[in-house]
């Protein structure tokens, strides 16, 4: 049942326009539910509970430092971290040349909101083993 406050957000004046937009948002409701259902998709997938966390700097240099400083090119990575930091992914976002890595915030934070997950840890190398900016 819509309450009283929940119409008033509904931009109409008229009842019968609220009644038939809710009817139709319950439709495709509806529609969207069955859908789920047939194609089996998972509100919330299961995830193994052996999963990495991370729990401070040293674990995502544990995890990427060694494979990372071989590159010849900057990289930039996303960890991506279920909400209790355990890694769910790992995305490369953009492989630069030897000198820089540009990247638009958008690009960054995109894996993150494609998967859903709420944190997430960027990463990247410096080729020259120069831990400092040239």
């Amino acid at each position: 049942m819509t309450t009283p406050t929940q119409l008033a957000l509904i931009p109409s004046t008229d009842d019968e326009e609220r009644q038939a937009l809710l009817d139709a948002l319950r439709r495709n409701f509806s529609l969207l539910s069955e859908l789920a259902v047939r194609y089996e998709v998972e509100a919330r997938p299961e995830r193994p509970e052996d999963m990495l966390i991370i729990y401070r700097p040293r674990t995502v240099y544990d995890l990427l430092g060694e494979e990372m400083s071989r590159l010849a090119q900057e990289q930039v990575r996303v960890l991506l971290l279920d909400r209790k930091n355990r890694v769910v992914g790992q995305r490369t976002i953009y492989q630069g040349n030897g000198y820089a890595a540009l990247v638009r915030p958008a690009e960054v934070f995109r894996p993150a909101i494609v998967e859903a997950v709420p944190h997430i840890v960027v990463v990247h190398n410096h080729p020259s083993g120069a831990p400092r900016s040239a």
